[in-house]
């Protein structure tokens, strides 16, 4: 009686193990609280809201290493982005940094996206540090 206990314990558990480490399905953007430069996800069409962590200090370096310069004052908005302005290329420019570290500037700076899409957008800042 007793080995047959144990027996059915050990399967019980090991059953259990196996079904904790099963991952569950990917249904949509797996979005990352801050993207990398690996993120499957990396950009949106604009900036994505949420609870943001990076100090107004932060935002500006993320938005100077995207070659942003004379970045005026940085304030945050009630869905979480860092907005403000910057020049690139001669031009001041709307730029917004969400909570990802995603940078923005121009038209997608001011728009806003809901979820975050792979690839790519024309207004988004591009280089390793936007991530």
């Amino acid at each position: 009686m007793r080995k047959t206990l144990a027996i059915a314990l050990v399967l019980g558990l090991s059953a259990g193990g196996a079904l904790a480490q099963t991952p569950a399905p990917a249904n949509g953007p797996q979005n990352s609280a801050v993207n990398t430069s690996n993120s499957s996800n990396r950009m949106g069409a604009g900036p994505v809201k949420g609870s943001n962590s990076f100090t107004e200090s932060e935002a500006r370096s993320r938005i100077e290493k995207n070659g942003f310069t004379n970045v005026g004052v940085l304030k945050t908005d009630d869905d979480g982005i860092w907005r403000g302005t910057g020049t690139r290329n001669g031009q001041q420019v709307a730029v917004a940094l969400d909570y990802q570290g995603n940078v923005f500037f121009g038209d997608a700076a001011r728009a806003m996206s809901g979820q975050t899409m792979p690839g790519r957008n024309g207004n988004a800042a591009s280089g390793a540090g936007a991530r």
